[in-house]
């Protein structure tokens, strides 16, 4: 990570195409030739997991499986997986007008369950694979794929409101819902294979094109998630199951009545009896999709924003001790050096910029949040230091196009003196900024490589709707953005051919 590069951050579901999502067929491979015509290093994804009602990434259903909305039909159809003549039933019409995250998961299922019943009966060999696959794989997808054909039988509901028996993991209840939904679990499994295979074709392209891929590790996991329900004794839950307190932060930039996020809490004192194996397995699964890990909410590691589950609001909340450096000593020890980028936003103490500092991780750096204050600001680009990863912005904040028109007329007044610049071509602006910079790596999303404005942001922290929707067009990255971008890339020193 210590040379000077450069990258796009666009979740794979943002990716252009005909269905409910972008897939990981030959939009993907498109999307990696276009990174590296522009002289791009660095693809920075999201999240992996099959996301909850809502589509948050932040929020999927498991740690270590993929999504299904990213299942590409036409992959499976050109590998023989699927039948030509059914790819028109997996891809209903209805799906090519919608950018709807759940119903992009039903497609990208309907699609794997088609292929398994095809190749089952006519391709052995893929059968073999798979098999391999899921006995290499059965320590978290034997559960995974119980607990997704669980929630189909009990029509999406949260675990916590199945039956007493399967909810609480008693031996005879799980052995007899294997079995009688052996067929549905099959399938789920299946989906699952289906990602990792495509998932590693795209990760094979993009090393043949020089192009690292940088994943993102959640700090929570999701309640409603199969790793809550498979492993209730590491999280912090009372007798019923229900959690006693859950995540979330106290009022900060995105909002000032703070956000009560509902993450179950870890029982660290309990994941540190066997050296957090948990968090090992979890960190090996990610390393086997990306090159690089984003680990969000790294404060949280330091001290945590606990707050009472009875609590309506984050405010009521307090700071509790985290793991420190025990965790990160537990994973260098099972897996040698990491390489992490830490978000290290938010309320950030001098101890947890000690803790980052201790393991080696370089920090985030955020332009959109440099001007308006005064010159000590750190993330003005004169504060900047090299070891550390400065964005223009992050799925999280608003399109630059769109911050700059609702900025405080003291931040405009500051971004125009500082940029030498009357605003009109602020994306642009910025971003030669971000690259320009003393940091060994610099990130935008593709919004502002593009000049978008807030109706095509991905995210807005706080809401409930509206989100995780974006979708990049085929015809908006042309020939001249990349031409663009390959020239202020070689001006910055970031090309890959550059000297060090």
């Amino acid at each position: 990570m210590r040379q000077r590069r450069s990258g796009v951050l666009l979740h794979p579901t943002s990716l252009p195409g005909p269905g409910a999502a972008g897939t990981l067929g030959q939009e993907a491979i498109r999307w990696l030739d276009r990174l590296s015509e522009a002289g791009q290093r660095v693809w920075q994804i999201l999240p992996l997991g099959p996301a909850d009602t809502g589509g948050s990434p932040y929020m999927a259903r498991s740690a270590f499986g993929g999504n299904p909305a990213l299942i590409s039909p036409s992959w499976l159809v050109d590998r023989g997986w699927l039948a030509a003549e059914h790819q028109a039933d997996a891809c209903d019409p209805r799906w090519r007008t919608v950018s709807d995250p759940d119903v992009a998961c039903q497609q990208g299922l309907r699609c794997a369950w088609l292929a398994w019943d095809h190749v089952r009966a006519r391709r052995p060999d893929v059968v073999q694979a798979f098999m391999q696959w899921r006995g290499e794989q059965a320590s978290w997808l034997e559960d995974q794929a119980l607990f997704e054909a669980l929630r189909s039988r009990y029509q999406q509901r949260l675990w916590l409101d199945w039956p007493v028996d399967i909810r609480s993991r008693e031996s005879s209840a799980l052995v007899s819902a294997r079995r009688e939904l052996s067929e549905e679990v099959d399938r789920q499994a299946f989906a699952q294979f289906a990602f990792d295979r495509q998932w590693a074709n795209v990760r094979r392209a993009a090393g043949e094109r020089g192009v690292r891929i940088l994943g993102d590790i959640p700090i929570y996991v999701s309640l409603q998630s199969a790793d809550v329900w498979q492993h209730p004794t590491l999280f912090d839950l009372g007798p019923d199951l229900h959690p006693r307190a859950v995540a979330g932060v106290p009022p900060d930039y995105f909002s000032t009545q703070g956000q009560r996020w509902g993450n179950p809490l870890y029982r660290w004192e309990r994941m540190a009896e066997d050296d957090h194996a948990w968090w090992c397995r979890r960190f090996s699964r990610v390393l086997e999709h990306c090159d690089e890990v984003r680990l969000d909410h790294f404060r949280g590691f330091e001290s945590f924003w606990e707050v009472p589950a009875t609590s309506e609001f984050a405010v009521d909340g307090q700071w509790v001790q985290g793991p420190g450096r025990a965790l990160f000593d537990s994973l260098q020890r099972t897996l040698g050096s990491l390489p992490v980028l830490a978000e290290d936003l938010g309320t950030i103490t001098p101890a947890v910029d000690a803790l980052r500092r201790e393991c080696g991780f370089p920090g985030m750096a955020i332009l959109q949040f440099a001007f308006g204050g005064s010159p000590a600001n750190p993330y003005l680009p004169h504060n900047l230091e090299p070891h550390q990863t400065v964005y223009t912005g992050t799925h999280d904040n608003d399109t630059t196009l769109g911050w700059y028109a609702t900025a405080a007329a003291e931040a405009r007044d500051h971004v125009r003196r500082y940029l030498s610049t009357d605003g009109h071509d602020i994306s642009s602006r910025l971003l030669k900024t971000a690259w320009l910079s003393v940091c060994e790596t610099a990130i935008a999303p593709v919004q502002d490589v593009l000049g978008l404005g807030t109706e095509r942001r991905m995210n807005t922290p706080g809401t409930q709707s509206g989100n995780w929707t974006f979708r990049l067009s085929e015809h908006e990255w042309t020939d001249d953005t990349s031409e663009w971008v390959h020239g202020l890339t070689s001006l910055a020193g970031r090309l890959p051919d550059a000297p060090e």
